[in-house]
């Protein structure tokens, strides 16, 4: 179930493909050594050094309990992320809203979930994980991210590491039942990025000062300054602290 690719331009390309010829199987996940052409959220590239990162994609059917509320299978996959990546790295780790992982104020990984519908059936998603593994140098644009050798100094395995992480999230996944949906989102929320902080956000080409206050069971943000605003995921980007 877990696959090892030399090279591929995205895992998550080379994984939708498999959904498409109905070669996918719940669980089956792909690992590249090399990436050349990874996918980030909202359209953005995610780069990465060939060998020395952790560039995932794993099949999953999300099955009944997260039909109706898809935020919960996005909060799961982002929650055992964190707690992969703090298990190494440590106490400041956090999730920086929507699935982003932060190590401090700096960027370590990124997950990026792509479905496949049959009619109003959610049938297939398709996670993409990148994290930066052993990489130490990173061009101007991604000035602030940081890997784990970095934070703890140490070289690791991304494979095995990739290994680990499927295994973890694949468990969760099929082990999640509704009744688990408010400890998943206080989980969350105990660890997300900036909460009960400032930072200033960017919307329609304003630029605002608001605090963090949590993220509810539809996966917005929730802010308050003035007022209490809500956001949906892509209404807003962040400026401060980003």
């Amino acid at each position: 179930m877990f696959n090892i690719l030399n090279s591929v331009d995205s895992t998550n390309n080379y994984a939708m493909g498999m959904v498409h010829a109905g070669m996918a199987k719940h669980g089956m996940a792909w690992f590249a050594i090399d990436q050349t052409a990874g996918k980030g959220q909202q359209g953005k590239v995610w780069e990465t050094a060939a060998g020395q990162n952790l560039a995932l994609s794993i099949v999953l059917q999300p099955g009944k309990p997260f039909a109706r509320q898809q935020f919960f299978f996005s909060a799961v996959i982002a929650n055992t992320c964190y707690e992969f990546f703090k298990s190494y790295a440590g106490t400041e780790t956090s999730v920086k809203w929507p699935n982003d992982i932060y190590w401090r104020d700096r960027k370590a990984g990124g997950i990026l979930i792509e479905n496949k519908l049959m009619g109003e059936n959610w049938k297939w998603a398709v996670v993409g994980i990148g994290i930066n593994i052993n990489q130490t140098e990173f061009t101007d644009q991604l000035s602030r991210a940081v890997s784990l050798k970095q934070v703890s100094g140490n070289n690791y395995d991304p494979a095995e590491l990739a290994r680990i992480l499927h295994a973890r999230i694949v468990h969760k996944i099929n082990a999640t039942t509704q009744s688990d949906f408010p400890g998943i989102l206080k989980d969350y929320n105990d660890h997300l990025y900036l909460r009960n902080s400032s930072t200033r956000l960017k919307k329609d080409n304003i630029i605002f000062e608001t605090c963090i206050k949590g993220v509810n069971e539809f996966g917005q943000l929730i802010t308050e300054d003035a007022v209490e605003r809500i956001f949906n995921f892509g209404e807003v980007e962040w400026v401060g602290n980003s």
